[in-house]
């Protein structure tokens, strides 16, 4: 998938990537569709992060968790 234009499609992408690398246990709650393309670049940090690593602890998970709450719309 081309990230580089901030879409709506890639938003949903990257919040999806997200949700699944952390095995979010509250990841129903967090909607991919309530957060907006003005995120994007936000959005993308946090995406290339979660992708480039293995594992987190679990105050990494919390910390994580906590900036996509930030970036809902």
């Amino acid at each position: 998938m081309d990230l580089s234009q901030p879409t709506q499609e890639n938003v949903e992408f990257m919040i999806e990537g997200i949700k699944a690398k952390l095995r979010m246990a509250s990841a129903a709650a967090m909607q991919a569709s309530h957060f907006q393309v003005d995120k994007y670049e936000d959005i993308k940090d946090l995406y290339d992060m979660v992708s480039s690593k293995d594992r987190f602890s679990i105050s990494e998970v919390e910390a994580l968790v906590s900036e996509l709450g930030k970036l809902r719309g």
